[in-house]
């Protein structure tokens, strides 16, 4: 079998051991079947938002908890028509990479790279805002009412960083079983919420007539509600990540859009039942003044084992970030590989066959945002460019399906959808500019446009320096990486 020769000209010492190795990882590969499906994108979902974003989906909506509710339910539905699209992309057009390469194909190579190029900070950005959140949840049970120091939060999210980075750099079956671990706890902890809210909405007079009147506080106008609608998608962020795994899924022609039709809506389900669940204990008001909305539900449902949540909320952000920093290292390798990265980035670590030079790439970005840190702002900026990919994303679907209508597609997808996403996204990017033009926007858009200072020069006229050649060997010497051949890829990945 051509594909089980050794690793490429030197880069295994042991044939055997390589052989061996790839056979774990063919095999790795092929056993994602529908149920792992679901739980990967479960996985990705459910990472901070549903333990934030309450309040800023209540505050924007100035306390209506019928608005807010709907939100959460619209929110969720676009989340569900935006992966129905990236199921027509993931099954007829399987590439690592995801969006990038779906975006490379549909509106050619400068659309591509200037996603790339966002994505190579912002992506990192999200993740730092993760870090953040975990070590406030996970530093917060050790100082009761008192705020825990600025240096600690930071120095802890630095230390979950690169743990992550280290672990996904050094292997990936072990960064798959973590990612197993993780998701099953949060859903568990979720499930606590939901069911205490229940079992509580029986007995409480009070808490029930805060439903009956739900949208007879004074309505939002529009900008609230797309600032609130930013809040709610950035809780249900994360069903994109179901076209990093289009290649390893068994089946994916029947899978892909089987799997994200009830992961998506389950979450739905989920987040709506947590948020009455904390609309019964609490106030909207106590909900709009507290840090961590989960934590203060603790203190008042489960007062003798409240440091539960706060626990489980790091233990649900720890598995997001797992993820994410899992997709973000591949994003960053197939990047590298259309030659819109340096060449360095795209090599393979000779022993562990992992991305790494990608891995430290992203991590060594998301430190850099961690050290000054406002959360909501970050969420907002990443909202921001994250929108104007996805709608880019689902126009490049439009456009394929009519440059090239006989491409196979296992699924298609309603067309109207496709054009409801565009239009939607391109709402949510604009919107939030003309209400209420803030400097972050200003700043996104340069940065957007600088990718076209570095596409010019050195992809487009290809222009090339002698000494970067020696820098890439001598870092390939220190990381022990080389490059990968087309075999190698798709063991390694």
């Amino acid at each position: 079998e051509k594909r089980e020769k050794k690793m490429g000209k030197g880069k295994s010492h042991d044939p055997k051991e390589g052989k061996r190795k790839e056979k774990a990882k063919m095999h790795l590969k092929r056993n994602i079947g529908y149920v792992d499906g679901v739980s990967f994108i479960i996985g990705s979902i459910v990472g901070a938002g549903i333990f934030v974003s309450p309040t800023g989906v209540l505050k924007h909506s100035l306390l209506n908890i019928g608005v807010a509710l709907t939100i959460w339910t619209a929110s969720g539905l676009v989340s569900l028509m935006g992966s129905l699209c990236y199921a027509e992309l993931g099954t007829a057009l399987p590439f690592s990479g995801g969006e990038y390469s779906h975006i490379k194909r549909g509106l050619g190579s400068l659309p591509a790279f200037v996603f790339i190029w966002t994505s190579t900070f912002t992506k990192p950005a999200s993740n730092a805002a993760r870090a953040l959140l975990f070590a406030e949840y996970a530093t917060q049970p050790f100082y009761g009412i008192c705020p825990a120091p600025e240096v600690l939060k930071k120095c802890l999210a630095l230390a979950v960083l690169w743990s992550l980075g280290i672990l996904n750099g050094c292997s990936v079956k072990m960064a798959a079983w973590v990612q197993t671990v993780f998701t099953l706890l949060k859903m568990m902890a979720l499930s606590v919420i939901a069911i205490g809210g229940i079992v509580l909405v029986g007995g409480r007079k009070e808490s029930l007539a805060r439903f009956e009147d739900a949208f007879s506080s004074e309505i939002p106008n529009a900008s609230q509600i797309a600032e609130a609608f930013f809040q709610g998608l950035y809780a249900y962020g994360g069903w994109w990540s179901l076209n990093y795994m289009a290649e390893e899924m068994k089946n994916p022609s029947r899978n892909i859009p089987l799997t994200v039709m009830t992961a998506v809506p389950a979450v739905i389900v989920f987040y709506l039942l947590v948020n009455i669940s904390y609309l019964t204990v609490l106030t909207p008001k106590e909900i709009v003044s507290s840090v961590a909305v989960a934590v203060t539900w603790a203190d008042r449902v489960i007062p003798s084992v409240a440091w539960i949540i706060p626990l489980s909320v790091a233990v649900s952000i720890f598995g997001a970030l797992n993820s994410s920093m899992f997709t973000l290292g591949r994003l960053s390798y197939a990047g590298s590989q259309s030659g819109h990265l340096p060449v360095l980035i795209s090599m393979l670590n000779v022993h562990s066959c992992t991305p790494a030079p990608a891995m430290i790439f992203s991590t060594t970005i998301a430190s850099i945002f961690i050290i000054p840190s406002d959360l909501i702002t970050l969420t907002n900026y990443f909202g921001f460019s994250a929108w104007l990919m996805i709608g880019l994303t689902c126009a490049s679907l439009i456009v394929l399906r009519y440059r090239e209508p006989h491409l196979h597609r296992p699924y298609k997808v309603f067309l109207p959808v496709p054009f409801v996403m565009v239009a939607m996204s391109s709402f949510l990017v604009l919107a939030p500019i003309i209400w209420s033009p803030n400097l972050q926007y200003v700043y996104a858009f340069l940065f957007m446009l600088g990718s076209l200072i570095v596409y010019l020069p050195f992809i487009h006229f290809k222009l090339h320096f002698a000494f970067l050649d020696k820098i890439t060997c001598h870092l390939q010497l220190l990381l022990e990486v080389s490059p990968a051949d087309e075999s190698t890829e798709s063991k390694c990945e």
